[in-house]
């Protein structure tokens, strides 16, 4: 993650200019940076916006007014019989009424757009892929219209695809129930109550979400999938880029290639990698949701290098010797970079944990 604010990488960013490894750190530090999400945001907004407008071929006398300013002895680069009016929009006075109305224009529009409670067409294209799918008590057949509000539900022979909005789709496995919460151009969102949904979404953060009974997801850009047991326990499994889970004030990011379960009232556990051993899994689990602190030491016995990702994220999450214990074995696989010290990341330092996780994210890649 950035140490930094990363207000100048937020256009290339919403462009998609940036590297991968750079986009997934600015994704990740949106997240946890309300400044840069708000920039960002902002800069999404008028992206948007300006996608929106229509395009107007300029009049002839508009580039001659131009040709004249630029040229010093007010002849025009190009020749042209027309005469040499510069045009009422040059003039200083008309300029700024013209950059005025433009304001007042954009900012009716932008106010418009954000208090619009939801889009033109407040709802999603479901199409069936097996069965019989149902919204509310209509049967799918080939296609059909997800409204905001309604349930979307299959049965054990039956599958769906819901196309969401203009960024992604969802496929909706068997025996599942989800709803359609919100559409709107800031926000997209599921409510995922029971089942199992395969998610592969191309945005910006802070676009897609989907509850659940124990947590909320958030898409970063990424292809994930995300399931609840009829107790409402969760687990995610990322394939591509970055989701992050939460609850109240508890969240983890989980990157491609890890999961992380979630339990109602408790919320996302700590991230885990798919590959690491069984042993090394169930004891992060009984530290996670059984509060067995006596775990720490089996799941430090078992972490290996990529499995700092689990270490990092668990920090915070201990207390006392166990995060004494955390800091030297995480330590030992991959000793922090200069400038971070034992007493710093002991104390929780932000910007010294972030520092490390920039050095420690070049093993979590296969």
């Amino acid at each position: 993650m950035f140490a930094k604010h990363v207000s100048s990488l937020t256009s290339a960013y919403c462009n998609d200019e940036l590297s991968p490894a750079q986009s997934r750190r600015v994704a990740e530090h949106l997240i946890s940076c309300p400044r840069c999400r708000g920039e960002f945001e902002e800069v999404r907004f008028g992206a948007r916006l300006a996608a929106q407008l229509p395009l107007i071929e300029a009049p002839d006398s508009l580039w001659r007014g131009i040709e004249i300013a630029l040229d010093p002895n007010g002849q025009p680069a190009i020749a042209s019989r027309r005469p040499r009016v510069v045009p009422f929009l040059m003039q200083p006075r008309f300029a700024l009424a013209a950059l005025v109305l433009v304001g007042l224009v954009i900012g009716f529009a932008a106010l418009w757009l954000r208090q619009s409670p939801r889009s033109v067409t407040a709802g999603w294209d479901v199409a069936r892929l097996d069965g019989a799918p149902r919204i509310g008590s209509a049967l799918v057949n080939e296609k059909g219209r997800l409204g905001v509000g309604q349930w979307l539900e299959t049965d054990t022979n039956s599958r769906a695809q819901i196309r969401v909005s203009d960024i992604g789709q969802v496929e909706i496995d068997p025996n599942t129930r989800v709803r359609l919460v919100e559409t709107k151009p800031t926000e997209h969102r599921l409510e995922l109550a029971e089942g199992r949904l395969s998610a592969r979404i191309s945005a910006p953060p802070k676009l897609f979400f989907v509850d659940t009974p124990s947590g909320v997801a958030e898409d970063l850009g990424c292809a994930y999938t995300l399931e609840v047991d009829k107790a409402g326990n969760s687990l995610l499994r990322v394939t591509t880029g970055w989701v992050s889970l939460q609850l109240k004030d508890r969240e983890s990011a989980v990157p491609a290639g890890a999961a992380c379960a979630t339990r109602p009232g408790i919320g996302p556990g700590t991230p885990y990698f798919e590959n690491a051993s069984e042993t090394f899994r169930s004891a992060l689990s009984k530290v996670d949701f059984d509060r067995d602190s006596a775990q720490v030491k089996i799941v430090l016995a078992n972490a290996r290098v990529r499995d700092t990702l689990t270490l990092w994220n668990l920090l915070p999450r201990v207390s006392g010797s166990d995060r004494e214990l955390v800091y030297e074995r995480l330590a030992k696989l991959v000793p922090p970079p200069s400038g971070v010290t034992r007493e710093g990341v002991l104390k929780l330092d932000q910007q010294m944990l972030d520092a490390w996780k920039e050095e420690l994210e070049l093993h979590w890649e296969v």
